[in-house]
Formats: C-alpha cells, sequence, structure tokens
C-alpha cells in the first residue's frame, strides 16, 4: 500500500507490523525494529544464560544471541519437523534472532483499531504485549520487543 495522497496524520495514524507464528498464534512485531529474517543454524550453548536464550550463532560474521519466543512466553517445545525461523531485530547496538515458529507477512492496521491486552491474558504475555488487533482469520498479539528483550528482568528462573 503506498502512501501517496495520505497526511502525515493518516500515516502516524497507521502502523506497520511483521507478523510471526509462534505455537499457532499470530504476533505483530513493530516492522521499524525488524533487519532481516534468516533461518538459524548452529547455535552454541550459553551456560547460565537465562532460559530464553537459546544460543549464539554466527550470521554474516556477527555474533547475534537468539532468543527463543517459544520459552520467553512459556508454551511448550516446538514440535515437527518444519525448521523454525529468526526475525532479526538490532537493540543498543546488539544483534538478536527472534525464533519463532514461521515468518507471516507485513500488515499496515490503523492504530485506532488495536485493542488493550484482555484482563485474563497471562502475566508472562501481557508483560511483553502491548494490545491485540482482530484480523478476518484471528487475533494478532503485539509484541513490544523491548520487553521480549529485557528477559534479565524477567521472573527468577526456578532453579534459583
Amino acid at each position: 500500500m503506498g502512501t501517496r495522497g495520505m497526511s502525515g496524520q493518516e500515516i502516524a495514524e497507521e502502523q506497520d507490523f511483521v507478523t510471526v507464528v509462534t505455537a499457532g498464534q499470530v504476533f505483530g512485531l513493530n516492522l521499524d525494529r525488524v533487519r532481516d529474517v534468516f533461518v538459524p543454524r548452529g547455535l552454541s550453548p550459553v551456560p547460565l544464560a537465562p532460559p530464553e536464550v537459546a544460543g549464539l550463532l554466527n550470521l554474516r560474521g556477527r555474533i547475534v544471541t537468539a532468543v527463543d519466543l517459544r520459552r520467553r512466553l512459556g508454551l511448550g517445545p516446538r514440535h515437527g519437523s518444519t525448521a523454525p525461523v529468526a526475525v532479526g531485530i538490532v537493540d543498543r547496538g546488539e544483534l538478536y534472532g527472534l525464533i519463532v515458529d514461521a515468518f507471516g507477512e507485513v500488515l499496515r492496521l490503523p492504530r485506532s483499531r488495536c485493542e488493550t491486552n484482555p484482563v485474563n491474558l497471562d502475566e508472562r504475555w501481557a508483560n511483553i504485549c502491548d494490545g491485540v488487533y482482530q484480523l478476518e482469520d484471528g487475533l494478532m498479539v503485539v509484541v513490544d520487543v523491548d520487553k521480549v528483550l529485557a528477559f534479565d528482568r524477567a521472573a527468577p528462573r526456578a532453579d534459583g
């Protein structure tokens, strides 16, 4: 969708998202935060890292911290033979790969259609989600990338 003929106010009232799917749920990531999409290969474990950190990998000569969205949301392990994908995100000069089950599409949605998080949303989800959009075929949960990457401030690990 082009922006020709639209005023600056109309453009500001819309937001672009990259959609990803994890455990059958559609999540929206702010397009401005996404750098690329890649298949995570050669993960090296990181001793004593939070459980959300799946490992480190080399992406075109840069070290990337891979963060598993399933683990971050407290979901079960990935099943099936389909390889996960990672969404490249830069945060404070560091490169992260947010591991998800599948990459979706780019959507431009009016900010006015974004609804607040449901009151019964699990606390782990509510802490990283910034609202919900009703789409034709389900719900898209808006993910706050900064909160996802703040796993060092997440709930304490069960092992101490």
